[in-house]
């Protein structure tokens, strides 16, 4: 039995067979998951909308396992392209959202995931360029007492060899036979256990998760909602990565992950649906009552943007202020939207798409 402490992360592939019967049958249910998400993502007209409204939902409850917390409205009230934000944790929700977003666009132009491209997205994260970790030192402890429960490899060279070893490994389709939601589970393990970066390592390690999964078609956009399946079972989480390093459980790590796989597709799922159903509600009301502002760019903006704001209408549309002003305040007349002044800021809230990513468990 290795000792955590002494744990060295293997070169990959294992040369273990990881797909026992447990593991296949929770493949077959999480696969059927998946499939549902990504059909149901296909049938909302603008991508944009769920991988803004989506991936900054995905940001909120990663950033939150590393206890950076914030709230919707602090989100929500704040502008990315500004560079402005209601609070600090605000701000470190929005750089992980970009990354993702940055992230998701390199896999989709090139159909990889390199060495380079993880080191792009901690960079976002952290808004530095200190790439993998160079001093030793490092050592995962537990919170409540302090104890050193893992050490990663401490030498540069080390770090960037088996990182090497873990490109070759996400791009090699013909390393191994192996299902991608198992690959996806033991690189997961394995990027976590390098710990290559001084910080972010968490949260690069769960976009990792998702752009694999766009990778390898089972997804066509970020809209996995993982990490709050990982937040709600966090000491699972840290318990599980250990014991395949104490005991080499990779069985019950396996079937953790596909266990938040499947419930996960399926909450988002019916988020999606949700989502879509709203639009078109939305749609009829805006073409009966409105039919003069009435635009498809219109109410994707509405979508896009749960709390909406006349420069945002400005910028998406292409219209002038007064116009922008003109079209928020007729949504706002006939309900679909509300006006919150907040100091001298004034924003549209569209309530009914903000109750509904509120409240995403009860979807």
């Amino acid at each position: 039995m290795p000792q955590a402490a002494s744990y060295v992360p293997p070169r990959l592939p294992l040369a273990l067979d990881l797909e026992t019967k447990p593991v296949l049958k929770k493949l077959a249910s999480a696969h059927r998951a998946l499939a549902e998400l990504k059909g149901a993502a296909g049938l909302v007209p603008n991508e944009g909308i769920l991988i803004n409204t989506l991936s900054l939902q995905e940001a909120k409850d990663s950033s939150a396992i590393e206890n950076i917390v914030t709230t919707h409205d602090d989100l929500y009230r704040s502008d990315d392209v500004a560079d402005r934000f209601a609070t600090l944790a605000a701000k470190e929700v929005y750089a992980y959202a970009r990354a993702m977003r940055e992230g998701f666009e390199t896999v989709r132009s090139t159909g990889l995931i390199t060495v380079n491209d993880i080191l792009a997205m901690q960079a976002t994260l952290e808004s530095n360029q200190a790439g993998f970790r160079r001093l030793p030192g490092t050592a995962l402890k537990n919170d409540k007492t302090g104890e050193v429960v893992f050490t990663p490899p401490q030498s540069y060279d080390e770090v960037a060899l088996l990182m090497g070893n873990l490109e070759l490994f996400i791009n090699g389709s013909d390393v191994l036979d192996l299902d991608p939601l198992v690959k996806m589970a033991v690189i997961h393990h394995q990027f976590e256990t390098i710990h290559p970066f001084y910080d972010g390592n968490g949260r690069t390690g769960r976009i990792l998760n998702i752009l694999y999964l766009v990778k390898e078609n089972l997804l066509s956009t970020p809209v996995l909602y993982l990490s709050r399946y990982i937040n709600q079972n966090k000491g699972d989480y840290y318990r599980l990565l250990q014991a395949v390093r104490t005991d080499g459980a990779w069985e019950d790590w396996l079937l953790y992950i596909l266990e938040g796989v499947e419930q996960m597709a399926g909450q988002t799922t019916r988020l999606v649906h949700a989502i879509r159903d709203l639009m078109l509600d939305h749609k009829v009301r805006l073409r009966n009552e409105l039919p003069k502002i009435y635009s498809q760019d219109l109410l994707n903006n509405m979508f896009s943007h749960p709390y909406s704001k006349i420069a945002f209408v400005e910028r998406d549309l292409g219209v002038s202020r007064i116009t922008a002003t003109r079209y928020l305040d007729e949504l706002t007349r006939i309900g679909l939207m509300r006006k919150l002044k907040v100091g001298r800021d004034s924003y549209y809230l569209n309530r009914a798409l903000l109750n509904l990513l509120g409240n995403v468990q009860s979807v």
